[in-house]
């Protein structure tokens, strides 16, 4: 009997790219058959995603069908897999073809992460594969030469079984937290919900990381709306150097006639405009002409670096603020360059490279040099040899990947651009000039720093019995860009003039004046001891902003970043790397939200918010299981899937903490009085006052409904 290898890839577009590089290999036609292809050695099929899923409770006893109290906590023993009833033909080639008596090896080729481990596994055990070599391929693009190195370094899967357990708990924890905790919450307080906002149905979902995600907006949102405007008071004086008007800045110090005075907003202001106007007055009546004396003058080089390279959740952050478009569609952006072997794996939390690719880079950057946007960056980077060494910089870092290094372009398949849209396009530029500029030396700018200051008429006592005059000290600093280095790659073909200006004011330090090298010579001839004129002094009003609220961009960062959430040192240290979700379910957690009306996202603006709804599920939890919306313990969570995936945790211990929280928490749901439920309607009164128009239309629909039953009758 010849033996057949079987390639089995996560959907039929991965499979056409292995098929292909097969072909290539190994000199060898493929024949088109139902589901698959097969060839005189081999065989590739495919899933459509996931073709296995975890039964529902009523498959373990019909019983479950019916939500009751006194079927949960629910937590089988051992858990039940059926077949997605809509993939049920493929899933059926599938096991056929895994199952041959002429398949001896089976390569995993579906995607390289936790998630697509446990779409093949699923599948393997649904079929009750045995007696077969699996191998796992693991690449980083879809590229010919990485798929042929992927399917020669391939390892036994058994390499990756802890991964492969945390897979299988991830979804053991969603299910079992989904289930026991909506079905507890809905049965306790739905009712409660349905008819305060006189809706049709009152099911609460609650989720592992949704419950989470709603609470940190519900959290800003609140912050916001208890904010409390407070306006500030700063002195400027308008001085004269070299013939140009510029403003320097007043700055309590120890010598100032208002250190630690409680007339101060901050260092940098008054609370009342009459101390600032005060000050002015003190300034004007101590020195005719008003000059301002140097007292200080700091001349320094400051150096900016690129920044590292994407990872998932930075260019979905760029691509809301850049495109306005959501993370699902940056996501769906990034697997089709993926697919088209334009970029690397887009799943990935990391940010730099692997020794190993950095070895071979300049193949990715050749690639480039037909890229029209950006082609002269790569020649100049092959020209001057710049990518050597690259694996000494921060750009690279082993230690820092888990699965997959940085989105990177693969510089192959450029002429599969044409066929994309034009957003597609400006994401993929966007990749290619992040990877570039690493290759480019740091933008350098020269800084002057003034110190200036003013001696009043009035002294104060020291200890010594001696008196010493008050000093009041204005700074100014100016900034002139001395190279631009990398910032050559950076400049965008999408951008308009104001979009690049508003880029770069997000990345620049306000407080530093950008100035021309004209004007910045002339600074650099200003030293200690000069008097400089003042035309006058003013006052400029600021008021307190209210934090911002989250875009969809930033919402990803946050929660790829929730150890920002956590107080304690030692804790926020531990939670570090792990986030809220997976840069592989993120942007889906976020359309779920939106999808059940918990949250609301302005498509123009990407702003989200929460709608009356969310905020009262929100409530609903804070009263009855509040730990489901601490960032700190979803993240541990996550951080304990990591845990199981390195080995450091056993899949038993896990799973004995999960069932131990579930039982409790849902426990505790199940004994709620009736108090809670009288608190949570009063509290929901108070949420529908910041819905006005939700609260209307609920009314006038409540008052139709009534009158249409009066008439009836």
């Amino acid at each position: 009997m010849i033996y057949k290898s079987v390639y089995i890839a996560e959907k039929p577009s991965v499979a056409q790219a292995f098929g292909t590089a097969l072909e290539h290999a190994g000199n060898e036609k493929y024949q088109k058959k139902d589901g698959y292809w097969e060839s005189e050695n081999a065989i590739i099929t495919w899933c459509v995603g996931h073709l296995v899923t975890m039964s529902y409770p009523e498959a373990y006893d019909e019983k479950f069908a019916r939500w009751s109290m006194d079927t949960i906590p629910f937590i089988p023993t051992e858990f039940k897999y059926e077949v997605i009833g809509n993939v049920k033909k493929q899933f059926n080639i599938v096991s056929g073809l895994l199952n041959r008596e002429d398949v001896n090896t089976i390569y995993i080729c579906t995607d390289s992460g936790r998630e697509g481990e446990y779409i093949y596994r699923l599948v393997d055990k649904q079929a009750k594969v045995h007696d077969k070599v699996r191998k796992r391929v693991w690449i980083d693009s879809q590229t010919e030469e990485e798929i042929m190195r992927g399917i020669k370094e391939a390892k036994d899967d058994s390499f990756y079984d802890n991964l492969g357990a945390a897979a299988y708990l991830r979804a053991k924890e969603d299910y079992l937290m989904g289930i026991n905790f909506s079905r507890a919450l809905t049965l306790r307080y739905g009712y409660n919900i349905k008819t305060f906002l006189n809706a049709p149905k009152g099911v609460i979902s609650v989720g592992r990381v949704m419950t989470c995600v709603l609470g940190i907006v519900v959290d800003r949102e609140r912050e916001i709306r208890n904010f409390v405007e407070t306006s500030f008071y700063r002195v400027l004086a308008s001085v004269q150097i070299a013939g140009r008007t510029t403003d320097a800045e007043w700055k309590v110090g120890e010598s100032s006639k208002y250190y630690q005075s409680p007339l101060l907003y901050s260092e940098k202001g008054f609370k009342e405009e009459k101390d600032a106007l005060k000050l002015i007055e003190y300034c004007k009546n101590s020195c005719n002409p008003l000059q301002l004396k140097v007292a200080k003058v700091e001349r320094k080089k400051e150096t900016k670096n690129a920044p590292l390279l994407y990872n998932l959740a930075e260019l979905q952050n760029d691509c809301s603020r850049f495109f306005k478009i959501n993370p699902d569609e940056t996501l769906a952006i990034a697997q089709e360059l993926y697919e088209k072997k334009l970029t690397t794996y887009p799943r990935t939390d990391a940010r730099v490279l692997s020794s190993a690719i950095c070895k071979v880079i300049d193949k990715n950057i050749s690639g480039l040099t037909s890229y029209e946007p950006a082609g002269i960056y790569a020649k100049a980077i092959l020209a001057h040899k710049s990518y050597k060494g690259i694996e000494k910089t921060k750009y690279c870092n082993d230690k820092a990947i888990t699965d997959h290094y940085a989105i990177i372009p693969t510089g192959q398949g450029l002429s599969a651009l044409s066929g994309c849209s034009a957003t597609t396009r400006k994401v993929y530029e966007c990749i290619v000039r992040r990877f570039l500029a690493v290759f480019y030396p740091s933008a350098e700018y020269q800084k002057v720093s003034l110190s200036l200051s003013l001696q009043l008429n009035e002294s104060y006592q020291l200890d010594d019995g001696s008196s010493k005059f008050y000093i009041e000290n204005f700074y100014s600093n100016f900034k002139v860009l001395a190279a631009k280095g990398y910032l050559h790659v950076m400049d965008y073909s999408f951008f308009k003039k104001k979009e690049k200006e508003d880029d770069e004011n997000i990345n620049s330090n306000s407080e530093d004046q950008m100035t021309d090298e004209a004007f910045f010579e002339e600074l650099k001839k200003v030293k200690k001891g000069d008097l400089l004129p003042v035309n006058e002094m003013g006052i400029k009003e600021g008021k307190t902003s209210p934090p911002k609220r989250y875009n969809s961009g930033s919402m990803i960062l946050t929660m790829e970043n929730a150890g920002q959430f956590i107080e304690d040192e030692e804790l926020r240290s531990q939670i570090k790397g792990s986030g809220i979700g997976t840069s592989a379910t993120r942007a889906g957690i976020l359309t779920k939200l939106f999808a059940i009306h918990y949250l609301s996202l302005n498509k123009k603006t990407q702003i989200i918010t929460p709608t009356q709804l969310g905020e009262m599920v929100y409530e609903t939890v804070a009263v009855s299981m509040k730990p489901m919306l601490n960032p700190a313990l979803t993240a541990s969570w996550e951080k304990g899937l990591t845990g199981v995936a390195m080995g450091e945790i056993s899949e038993q211990e896990y799973m004995q903490k999960l069932d131990d929280f579930v039982t409790r928490r849902t426990n505790s749901v199940k004994g709620d009085n009736y108090e809670k439920k009288n608190y949570l309607m009063a509290r929901y009164r108070e949420i529908a006052e910041f819905y006005p128009a939700k609260n209307s239309n609920t009314k006038s629909s409540a008052s139709k409904s009534s009158s249409a039953k009066t008439s009836k009758k």
